[in-house]
């Protein structure tokens, strides 16, 4: 039996998902370890390239970061998955692209949403220290769709007009 197993993703409407999440203060907690790996289960049970705690139902500051080539993104960076723990973005580069995003927690819809271009954040890992990197592109919008998740958003916040919604069909290009 996995010692991890795939989490209950909550659905858009759902409360946990408009909450701004909490900070968490004892980064080397062996519940928060263990919720890491069923983070990253569920996500890749999920075929996703991010997932935030709140999806799960944990209102804590932490989320996952996995690009990798898929359906929907094939020129997309292969990275292996990136604990997040208390995240934020230091700052960001002046362009704004718009382009697609799906969600774990909005099934059936995607959605072109503007986010920056190029970021530079802080996080903990999971052995809890600072890490301080700059991300571009497709790993700049996973970063900054899963950092709205927990400041109570998802990407349908973000979307400017009704015409940048998409339904899906295909549901092996869910979304983050």
């Amino acid at each position: 039996m996995n010692a991890h197993p795939s989490l209950k993703i909550a659905q858009v409407g759902h409360a946990i998902l408009q909450q701004t999440a909490q900070t968490i203060t004892n980064l080397t907690d062996s519940t928060l370890q263990q919720l890491i790996d069923s983070l990253i289960n569920t996500m890749m049970d999920a075929n996703g390239v991010g997932i935030a705690a709140p999806q799960v139902f944990h209102s804590q500051r932490l989320f996952i970061v996995a690009s990798h080539p898929n359906p929907r993104y094939p020129n997309a960076p292969m990275m292996e998955p990136i604990a997040m723990i208390n995240p934020r973005m230091v700052s960001h580069g002046l362009e704004v692209v718009k382009d697609w995003e799906g969600c774990l927690s909005v099934p059936g819809v995607r959605g072109l949403v503007p986010r920056y271009q190029k970021i530079t954040v802080e996080y903990c890992d999971r052995h809890g220290q600072l890490q301080h990197q700059e991300f571009t592109d497709f790993v700049a919008r996973i970063f900054q769709h899963e950092l709205d998740h927990l400041n109570g958003l998802v990407f349908l916040d973000r979307v400017e007009s009704p015409q940048d919604l998409q339904k899906i069909t295909d549901q092996s290009i869910q979304g983050h």
